[in-house]
């Protein structure tokens, strides 16, 4: 699957949810048939059915392991190439579907986010398509153990927020469409709503929007608040702002560096380098209005950078 962003196109790719129901239905087949499917395909929330092979296979007593490597298409997702495993066992009869983190994958530990404390890191969707997956290959018989593990996880889980949210021990098995769009913002946006669940979740009645580890630790030199009321939320103030209005808490403090917050006092919500610069002529209103004289005004319309005008 392809798209086109800024003359250019880009490949689209596979969340883990999709890799993980994909691994699931070859194991569940072999542990029911004694034969992996080649290929396997299975179904996205939009009814599309896309197809992969496999990059690992094993039966043993009892249980069967199929792995599928993530592929993101051209998006820089830290998964990409990863290895997702599913080993699939017999349940006790009337236990439904279970899930079960393996290596790699994290387990919830703390409230506000969509799972209970104590459950792997699967989310709804990904549960989801995997119950599906093994309903197209099992009919009528549900009582299966699903365990999901992600080779590396641990490692990968470092370069995520799933250690601020309370996800310990490896990644979360993610995705609410099955496509993991190039470039997306969405999945940032998401992990800063899951912050504020957790937050609210934990008793945080002030939390500090920060967009970067330098802001995050000014104002942590300030407010000394618990890790729980720390919102990373990067570039993306409106997305932030938005969900607290209809999840709030009592107090919000937002902390970046000179010249993203001269962008959110001229009204971007978005502050990334490539959706506008900051405006020397506005700052200077700005200072004008909070009692600076003609002169400074002056002075900071000819700066050479928005850090330059804050040292005059």
């Amino acid at each position: 699957m392809h798209m086109e962003t800024d003359g250019k196109t880009l490949r689209r790719g596979w969340t883990t949810g999709t890799c993980a129901a994909a691994a699931t239905k070859a194991a569940c087949a072999a542990l029911l048939t004694g034969e992996f499917p080649y290929p396997v395909e299975v179904e996205l929330p939009s009814g599309a059915r896309p197809a992969f092979s496999l990059a690992t296979e094993e039966k043993g007593e009892n249980f069967a392991r199929a792995g599928v490597i993530k592929d993101a298409g051209d998006d820089p997702d830290v998964t990409h190439g990863a290895l997702i495993e599913s080993t699939v066992r017999r349940g006790q009869p009337g236990s439904g579907i279970t899930f079960k983190a393996g290596t790699g994958v994290g387990t919830v530990t703390r409230p506000g986010l969509p799972l209970p404390p104590g459950e792997p890191a699967i989310n709804p969707v990904p549960r989801k398509m995997i119950e599906t997956a093994i309903h197209e290959v099992a009919g009528a018989e549900t009582d299966f153990e699903v365990e999901i593990s992600v080779r590396d996880g641990e490692k990968l889980a470092e370069k995520t927020l799933n250690g601020r949210l309370g996800i310990l021990g490896g990644i979360s098995i993610l995705g609410t469409t099955g496509v993991v769009i190039p470039f997306s913002c969405s999945a940032w946006i998401h992990s800063i709503w899951r912050g504020i669940d957790v937050a609210r979740a934990t008793g945080c009645t002030h939390v500090l929007g920060a967009t970067g580890n330098t802001s995050e630790k000014a104002g942590q030199a300030l407010y000394e608040l618990p890790e729980t009321a720390l919102i990373d939320m990067g570039d993306f103030i409106g997305g932030m702002l938005k969900y607290l209005r209809s999840h709030p808490v009592e107090r919000v403090t937002i902390a970046g560096g000179v010249a993203k917050m001269t962008k959110l006092a001229q009204g971007m919500l978005d502050v990334h380098s490539k959706k506008g610069l900051a405006d020397l002529d506005a700052l200077a209103a700005l200072a004008g209005e909070a009692g600076g004289d003609g002169e400074l005004a002056d002075a900071i319309r000819s700066a050479n950078t928005v850090a330059h005008a804050f040292q005059l």
